[in-house]
């Protein structure tokens, strides 16, 4: 919907608060509709995919079409787990936030799938160039929970010192590249580590996500022109939520028909996928994969999803979004649509699925516990002020270590 004043279009939300909201106007193809192409597909042939939904789990929570990637049930198991936890990690993160022991927060509810069914089809040695949103692939590959926790408290053994802000992680160890709190520096980036990557003769490849409000910036449109020219091995994931904090998609979108449609223009492959259907989101990130380790070049991915829970704790959605309008989104919600398709097949049930909840509510209530013991954002202790002026020259210039001796150390 847009609103317009002789010739100017404002793009408006269908819904805004107050509203009952009815998402009838979505197009949802069924799914196992679109076919599956060669990993060595012309790009120019691939138009299709930018256009529909790939779509894996049907109705009745069965995997069917040419993208199931057959995964075995302990794959899908430990994507489920790592969907669960992350879930009542951000629970108690959140929590932890509205009692002031924490600055700020981000929670993912509702898109955990779009970065833990991606980070699942890469492998360790892949770089990851996340946003806001993808602490689960961080949760997936085996952070400790701690750790996160003692980041975004700044305590004592805040692996950042103190120099990040909250849920802006970085883990050089597990490939995760650290979260810019300036949206959109990471698409970039990304194509830089892809290329210089293949210039040592590796085949790692690197993956990126943004939200679709940053697809509207100047970085994202410098990242597609430097992926098509030097044939980057990138994956470029644009999660399109629904919100870019307070603005609607379809600012974003302008008229384009999708997020994925922007990539035609660039010579690179787009491919919208269903952001709620773990096993899609998996399968179309491991196509992207095999065909930027072949050589093929970067792939631009539209995560089709939506932002359940407010931009981050500094955002109000009841401002202009429709109450409980995740609720009713009709691509559900991913973590009960996996379990659903694991109940299915037998390999896993309501009782099981409760029983993990509450061991993951145990996990973090203890991991916070420890990550207290170790100070609090509150009382300290914090890394030494020392550290201020470390980690940023591999010889310290004289201005700093004049610095430095001005405050006694």
């Amino acid at each position: 919907m847009a609103s317009s004043n002789k010739g100017i279009q404002v793009p408006t939300p269908r819904f805004r608060p107050g509203d009952r909201p009815n998402f009838d106007h979505l197009d949802v193809p069924q799914a196992g509709g679109l076919p599956k192409p060669a990993v060595d597909a012309d790009s120019q042939n691939l138009k299709e995919f930018a256009f529909g939904l790939v779509r894996v789990l049907n109705h009745n929570h069965c995997a069917i079409g040419d993208w199931d990637p057959h995964l075995s049930s302990g794959m899908l198991l430990d994507g489920l787990k790592s969907m669960v936890l992350t879930r009542a990690y951000d629970n108690r993160m959140m929590k932890m936030q509205r009692t002031k022991r924490l600055s700020f927060y981000m929670k993912c509810l509702g898109e955990e799938a779009v970065a833990i069914a991606g980070a699942a089809a890469l492998r360790d040695d892949d770089m990851l160039f996340p946003s806001y949103r993808q602490q689960g692939a961080l949760i997936h590959r085996g952070a400790d929970l701690v750790d996160m926790m003692c980041h975004c408290i700044s305590n004592s053994r805040d692996n950042l010192l103190g120099r990040q802000l909250p849920v802006h992680y970085a883990r050089k160890d597990l490939n995760w590249f650290s979260i810019s709190g300036n949206l959109g520096t990471q698409f970039p980036q990304a194509v830089g580590w892809g290329v210089a990557s293949r210039a040592k003769g590796n085949d790692a490849i690197a993956c990126s996500w943004i939200g679709d409000g940053t697809s509207a910036t100047g970085d994202f449109h410098a990242a597609c022109t430097m992926a098509s020219t030097y044939n980057a091995p990138v994956i470029l994931n644009i999660v399109n939520n629904q919100w870019a904090i307070s603005t609607h998609e379809s600012i974003a979108a302008g008229s384009a028909e999708s997020f994925a449609a922007k990539a035609i223009g660039y010579g690179i492959p787009g491919i919208r996928v269903d952001g709620n259907d773990f096993l899609a989101v998996y399968a179309v990130t491991k196509w992207a994969a095999e065909r930027a380790r072949a050589g093929l070049g970067p792939t631009l991915i539209e995560t089709f999803t939506y932002r359940g829970e407010a931009h981050s704790t500094s955002d109000d959605p009841s401002k202009y979004r429709a109450q409980d309008e995740w609720k009713l989104w009709p691509l559900g919600d991913p973590v009960e649509r996996l379990k659903s398709h694991l109940i299915v097949n037998g390999d896993w049930s309501e009782a099981e699925h409760d029983d993990y909840e509450a061991q993951c509510t145990d996990e973090v209530t203890k991991a916070w516990k420890e990550s207290v013991s170790y100070g609090t954002l509150e009382d300290g202790p914090h890394s030494p002020v020392e550290t201020i002026f470390e980690d940023v020259f591999t010889e310290q210039p004289w201005h700093l270590r004049r610095q430095r001796q001005a405050l006694g150390y």
